[in-house]
Parts: C-alpha cells; structure tokens; sequence
C-alpha cells in the first residue's frame, strides 16, 4: 500500500459550505482540483485524520473513493481572501491539510433512481458500521455518480469516538444502532458476504499501514498529553477491535434490515 502523494494548495477556488468543516475547492501545484478539508475548521485535525483513515479503509476494501492527498498550505496563503470567515480559516490551516481529488460533473447518488449492486450496497452498509460513520443517510448520502460509476465520498464524521476520547474502547467494543438510518440498508441484502469479503481484504497490518499515514501535526492536541505514536496506537487499537466484530456488526446491520423492509 503506497502513501499518499503531497501536493501544494496554489489557489482557493470557491468554498463548499455545504460541508459543516467548511471544505474548500483548490487547484494545487499538479494541475488538478482537490475539494481540501482544512485542519483550522471547527472540529480540527479530527476531522481531517478520519478522511484519511475512512477514505483508505473504503479503498482497501475494494470501494470506489477519489484520490486521497495531503496538501500542503503556505503560512502566506489566504491573507487577501476577502471573506473574513475564509480568511482566518486558511490562515489556521498553515502547513498539511488533507485533499479529495474533484470529480468534475459528478452528480449526487440517489439509490431510489439508480439501481445499486447488493454487494457493494453491503460492502458500504459494512464499511460504516465498521467505522461508526453516522452520516450516510438519506439526507446526506455521501455518496456521487460519476462516469456511471458509484464514488464514495466524505468520511469526516467517522471514528466520533475521537472527540471524547477517554471512552475509545467502549466505542470500538460496542454496537452501532446508527446503523438503521443508512440510506443503503434496504439494498443491502448480502451482508453476510460483505462480512466475509471484508476479512479478507482488511487486516489487522493494511489498517495499520493506513493510520501510520497520519502526519504527526495532525496528532499533537493540547487536551491530550499522548504523543503522535500514542495517539496513533490508540486508533489502531480501535480498529482491531471493530474488525474482530465484523460478524456482530453484520449481524446487527442485518436485524436493522429486516426491520425497516
């Protein structure tokens, strides 16, 4: 599993305030436009680290995600912005934020129009139990069409055991109820496979490889006194434990299914 590339931000484009981290569209140094999520927005770099561990983690399981990279800011960078809003938050995002490679035309996914394979409804129904993501619902799908292809996008709300930190294992051991408000959980009538698919292609060492990803800036908060490694083991702990619950987490995706068809 190769790192992900660094690219340097060169110009903010417009601002997604769509997203409640305000993400922003910026071309950077290789040409290409990223929607970047900035480490100065409210919930900090916690917002950024699961992106990233979301992101890869859809990735190696074999789901469709734009290209993840850091992208580097200027401490110069944003000081003419004229929003002043913008302007204090490129100015707090100085140095490694994260990108999500800009799907041009891409349009958002609606499973009631465009019909979806069971087992890669499964495989997403899986991948947000297993990362405790809370936001892919109908209200806000996540998800986009693109050259008739299904994409995965914005993983910042997953892993929330990160903003109260101190109860990580109970989070990591415990059950999903969330799970019953997935926009994909009517279609997901293979998760069984999903389950089995998953443990073959995410083990303990690939989850490991993705939160060694993490650039120490993004690992040093005031309100904890770990050191990035520290920090770092802890998320990695967190995901072995949910991946030795992956048949209870098909299980509980599975009761919440035959509860709402």
């Amino acid at each position: 599993m190769a790192g992900l590339r660094h690219v340097r931000i060169m110009r903010y484009l417009m601002p997604l305030r769509e997203g409640g981290s305000l993400p922003g569209l910026a071309e950077a140094d290789d040409g290409f436009k990223y929607v970047v999520k900035f480490r100065g927005n409210g919930h900090g770099p916690r917002a950024l680290i699961a992106e990233l561990i979301g992101g890869e983690v859809a990735r190696a399981l074999g789901l469709r995600v734009p290209e993840l990279v850091l992208a580097e800011l200027d401490a110069a960078f944003g000081r003419t912005e004229p929003d002043e809003e913008i302007q204090e938050l490129l100015q707090n995002s100085t140095g490694t934020n994260v990108g999500l490679h800009f799907l041009a035309g891409a349009i958002t996914f609606d499973p009631a129009v465009t019909s979806l394979d069971p087992l890669e409804a499964s495989l997403i129904v899986w991948l947000d139990s297993f990362l405790t993501n809370i936001d892919r619902t109908a209200r806000n799908t996540n998800m986009l069409l693109w050259r008739k292809e299904l994409w995965l996008i914005d993983h910042g709300s997953c892993l929330y055991f990160h903003h109260a930190w101190d109860s990580w294992e109970r989070h990591a051991t415990g059950a999903f109820p969330q799970v019953k408000d997935h926009v994909l959980l009517p279609y997901a009538t293979q998760l069984a496979a999903a389950g089995s698919l998953a443990l073959e292609r995410i083990t303990p060492a690939i989850l490991d490889r993705i939160v060694d990803m993490l650039p120490d800036a993004w690992l040093q908060w005031p309100e904890n006194d770990l050191r990035p490694d520290g920090i770092r083991d802890v998320y990695k702990r967190f995901l072995h434990l949910r991946l030795e619950r992956s048949m209870a987490l098909t299980t509980e995706a599975d009761h919440a299914r035959q509860a709402v068809v």
